[in-house]
């Protein structure tokens, strides 16, 4: 089976503020979103939801400039998980996200690819460009 190859970035500006996530495929958006009110972080994590959902069970390799995001699901959230969604520092932020993208994680068959941000790769400039039309009210 072919694995998808998904690009995903999210977009708020001012931060917090308007933002828009976009998953790029084959240099074309496949899902785009936006919330009123909300912040780069938070549509980070939504691209890469929507990035799984897209995938629908396929094997995906999933592009991200999202450090944080690949941390998360990488490192993280396996222990918070362990520990009941509790980290000895405080409250774990943006949970809703967190819980929901770690648990597709871990029941589909993700790759996850970090590339840095905003130094011309193409599919990356791409999601950041339609992230930031998401973020203006664009649709699919």
């Amino acid at each position: 089976m072919q694995v998808l190859e998904l690009w995903t970035d999210g977009s708020a500006s001012p931060n917090p503020g308007p933002g828009g996530f976009a998953v790029i495929k084959d240099s074309r958006p496949v899902k785009l979103g936006r919330e009123a009110e909300t912040t780069n972080i938070r549509m980070e994590g939504k691209a890469m939801i929507a990035a799984i959902e897209y995938a629908n069970g396929r094997p995906c390799e999933i592009h991200s400039d999202s450090e944080f995001w690949i941390n998360v699901l990488t490192k993280w959230a396996p222990g918070w998980s362990r520990n009941g969604w509790k980290k000895k520092s405080g409250e774990i932020k943006n949970l809703d996200i967190v819980q929901e993208l770690f648990e597709l994680y871990q029941s589909n068959p993700v790759e996850l690819v970090w590339v840095r941000g905003h130094v011309g790769t193409e599919q990356n400039e791409l999601a950041d460009l339609w992230a930031n039309k998401a973020r203006q009210g664009a649709r699919l």
